[in-house]
């Protein structure tokens, strides 16, 4: 006998399909859409899926139904870190992606995560518009991406024992910084890293091969950590620690579309960036909240304590990021032109 339990269990597992156009499901192009984040529905869950969501709805009902998509969540379809290259190789057609997970294999993308770089929203959301934006746009083109939705997260951290806000706090102990960048800066702290997606951070601490994870708002709530953590930094206010989350899309798959598709979802795409503020927002927000209600000591940043993060990025992940290639010490220089 199904209950109402399995059969939502069931739903959340499986891809959502999303068509609109009544006779023309056969005919449509069906694009899949793969993430790491918890499956939910459009109105409820993680942002980030409910983002991909909307997209599939919107992209299917403005193209009358030509085009469909299957949104895959948890890293059903593909697993996390080759994502990125499965788009680049025309493999996967879209999905929402963390940018410097790609750092190994394009160290130019962990611009994405550089300590202290960005610290607002604002600031970042300028990119898409100045010279770095258009600048990380032609790159990614160069190499098969093309970004679809601008996201930035704000982060924040989650320790299993003493808050960690200023750099000193982290000497050490383990901890799970997000990018080649950030974990230099950790190190030069006086901290060990332990480099694992943020769908992987709840086993790491839960085990103790991880004392400490910073990552998004919108991760802190969705992967449960406050189950494992005694002491919450939020960086609701400003962080040194922003991560660019784009919707990406393979280029080989973009440009075997029809024109007026491929105006259809940079337009959608365009669209949800001011959902996608709203909702990391709201996250940082809302954690605090949660990990008080499950008895975690909250602390906040401010920007004094952001600047000796920068201070320690400036000098050691921003240099060696900028010795990189040519294209990373140019992003580097356009994206510090962009005011705070």
């Amino acid at each position: 006998m199904l209950t109402r339990r399995h059969v939502l269990a069931s739903a959340l597992a499986a891809p959502a399909v999303l068509r609109f156009g009544v006779g023309t499901a056969q005919a449509a192009t069906t694009l899949k859409i793969s993430h790491q984040f918890p499956g939910g529905t459009i109105d409820k869950g993680d942002f980030r899926d409910r983002l991909c969501r909307t997209f599939a709805a919107e992209v299917a009902k403005r193209s009358g139904g030509e085009l469909a998509a299957e949104v895959y969540p948890n890293s059903s379809l593909i697993k996390t870190n080759a994502q990125f290259s499965a788009m680049r190789k025309g493999a996967l057609d879209i999905s929402l992606y963390p940018m410097p997970y790609a750092g190994g294999e394009l160290p130019e993308t962990n611009i994405g995560l550089m300590p202290g770089l960005v610290t607002t929203y604002d600031q970042g959301l300028r990119w898409k518009k100045e010279p770095v934006g258009k600048a990380l746009s032609d790159f990614l083109a160069d190499k098969g991406i093309i970004l679809l939705t601008w996201v930035w997260q704000a982060g924040g951290v989650a320790s299993r024992s003493k808050p960690i806000v200023a750099p000193e706090d982290a000497k050490g102990m383990k901890v799970r910084g997000g990018s080649r960048e950030m974990d230099m800066v950790l190190q030069t702290a006086g901290a060990a890293v332990l480099s694992v997606p943020s769908n992987e951070l709840y086993a790491a601490m839960q085990t103790g091969a991880c004392d400490a994870g910073i990552t998004s708002s919108t991760s802190l709530i969705s992967f449960r950590l406050e189950e494992v953590a005694k002491s919450l930094t939020s960086g609701a206010g400003t962080s040194y620690w922003f991560m660019l989350e784009p919707l990406m899309m393979s280029k080989a798959i973009f440009d075997k579309l029809p024109k007026n598709q491929q105006d259809v979802i940079l337009a959608v795409g365009a669209e949800l960036e001011a959902f996608g503020k709203k909702g990391a927002h709201d996250d940082d927000v809302e954690v605090a909240k949660v990990y008080e209600k499950a008895g975690a000591k909250v602390a906040a940043l401010d920007a004094a304590t952001v600047n000796k993060w920068r201070d320690i990025a400036r000098d050691t992940a921003w240099k060696d990021y900028g010795a990189k290639t040519a294209t990373a010490a140019n992003l580097l220089k356009l994206a510090n032109d962009v005011a705070a």
